[in-house]
């Protein structure tokens, strides 16, 4: 692997576009509603989180995603369509790891391809942006 073909710049751009994935995805327009019948939580549980912690471990987990992400695809021959490939198949590693925790956890279906479709779209994009911007 060689670090010097790695764009630290799109690999910040990529992270942080997990955040807005996410509050597209998450948002009641999309799935929001579904996702906290799901989890079991309401809006006065979500409104007591500690936003903080909560965004700011969102934001050190999505940069180490598109940290390791870049890693993989610190090749010279990467482009647009190998990054896209290789998030979406980080995303289907990811949406198996969901998958089997919420199997356990004993959440439905719905709650599965909620979470796990979020993995999925997210790392593509990452990807995307990592493979575009060489």
């Amino acid at each position: 692997m060689n670090f010097s073909l790695i764009n630290w710049p799109a690999v910040l751009v990529a992270g942080l576009s997990a955040f807005a994935v996410g509050g597209i995805w998450y948002s009641r327009m999309l799935f929001g509603n579904a996702w906290m019948t799901d989890s079991n939580l309401t809006e006065e549980q979500i409104k007591q989180g500690n936003k903080g912690k909560i965004f700011g471990f969102t934001a050190v987990f999505s940069l180490l995603m598109a940290i390791n992400l870049a890693i993989f695809l610190a090749d010279a021959k990467t482009d647009v369509a190998w990054g896209a490939e290789a998030g979406f198949l980080a995303g289907t590693w990811t949406f198996c790891a969901i998958a089997i925790h919420s199997l356990f956890e004993l959440k439905g279906w719905r709650h599965i391809f909620i979470n796990g479709g979020y993995s999925v779209v997210s790392l593509t994009l990452m990807g995307t942006i990592i493979g575009l911007w060489r």
